[in-house]
């Protein structure tokens, strides 16, 4: 990116980070409002510039970034990671909806309410096996 810019287009942006792999597919999570740039809706050619901060969301996980490095050129995943920096509440947020996912994935269900007196009763006797 040369110095004399300092801006770059959203999508282009978003394409060159590696967030999607086209820069249609950008541009159409732009327009249907998985994009948000300090808190609103932007459009594809909106200029991004260092320091913004961005909320991208992808399927089911949700990166809060911030822009440090602009670039309107996809390089390599190592190049592409440096142009952003994701927070820890973020990090921490998609890890854990990423061990859900795989809980659930492995037949673990969190139950909706307590157990009921007739469930408490067969959670006892998993211990017991005569006592059923």
């Amino acid at each position: 990116m040369t110095e004399a810019s300092a801006s770059v287009r959203l999508d282009l942006w978003l394409w060159a980070a590696r967030f999607f792999k086209t820069r249609a597919l950008a541009k159409h999570a732009i327009e249907t409002g998985k994009v948000d740039v300090a808190g609103q809706r932007a459009k594809p050619s909106r200029a991004v510039r260092v320091g913004d901060a961005l909320r991208v969301t992808r399927l089911d996980e949700v990166f809060e970034i911030e822009v440090r490095v602009l670039s309107n050129v996809r390089g390599p995943a190592s190049v592409a990671q440096t142009l952003y920096q994701e927070s820890e509440t973020s990090k921490q947020a998609r890890e854990q909806a990423r061990a859900q996912r795989a809980a659930e994935r492995s037949g673990y269900h969190p139950p909706d309410t307590k157990p009921d007196k007739r469930a408490r009763r067969l959670i006892r006797a998993l211990g017991d096996l005569d006592a059923l």
